[in-house]
C-alpha cells in the first residue's frame, strides 16, 4: 500500500516529513496533507485491514510531534519547527481536522488531544475575515533549499488550499 510505503521511506524520525529528500525543511502544508490524508484514510480502511496497524502508528506519530510544535496562538508555523516562522493556516487546518478526527474516532486520547484542538480551532478562526476568506495561506511552494526560502514565500488571502482545511475542521466538529 502506498501510504505504508511513504510511511516508511518518507517519515523522520519525529513524526514528520521533509518537504522532499533533498528539501530537508518541515513545510506545514507538506506535512498537513500527510496528517490530513492519514486520518482520511484510517477513516475509509477496514479495522482488520492488513496495513491499518502500520498507518495508525505513523499517523499517532505524527500527531504527538504536531502537539510538541503548537504556538501558543493555536496555529502551527509555516516551517512546523521553527517557532520564528509566520503562523500558516492551510497546515494548520489540516492538523486541525487530522486531530479532531483522530479524538472523534478514539485514535487519540482525548484528554490530550481534544484541548490541543480546541486551542487550533479558536486560532483558526481568527484568520478568517468578514468575507469569510482565510488569511496567511502559504502560496504555492516547490522544495526550497534554505529557511529563508520558506519564510519568504508569499501570504495569500482566499486561497483554497487555506479555505477547504477550514471547512474540513468545521465538518470534523460536527461529526
Amino acid at each position: 500500500m502506498t501510504m505504508v510505503a511513504y510511511l516508511d521511506k518518507l517519515q523522520q524520525p519525529n513524526g514528520l516529513f521533509f518537504h522532499a529528500p533533498d528539501s530537508q525543511f518541515y513545510w506545514s502544508r507538506g506535512n498537513g496533507w500527510m496528517a490530513a490524508g492519514t486520518a482520511e484514510l484510517l477513516r475509509a480502511l477496514p479495522k482488520k485491514h492488513k496495513n491499518r496497524a502500520r498507518i495508525l502508528q505513523g499517523y499517532q506519530r505524527m500527531m504527538a510531534s504536531l502537539l510538541e510544535y503548537q504556538g501558543e496562538d493555536g496555529l502551527w508555523r509555516q516551517l512546523v519547527d521553527n517557532p520564528d516562522a509566520w503562523p500558516e493556516t492551510s497546515g494548520t487546518g489540516m492538523f486541525t481536522f487530522a486531530i479532531i478526527t483522530g479524538v472523534k474516532n478514539k485514535w487519540l486520547d482525548a484528554k490530550t488531544y481534544a484541548p490541543a484542538a480546541r486551542k487550533a480551532w479558536l486560532g483558526l478562526v481568527k484568520y478568517i475575515d468578514e468575507k469569510g476568506n482565510v488569511r496567511e495561506v502559504c502560496a504555492g511552494t516547490n522544495k526550497g533549499t534554505s529557511v529563508q526560502y520558506y519564510l519568504d514565500r508569499p501570504r495569500n488571502v482566499g486561497d483554497l488550499h487555506g479555505q477547504a482545511p477550514v471547512l474540513w475542521s468545521a465538518s470534523a466538529l460536527l461529526r
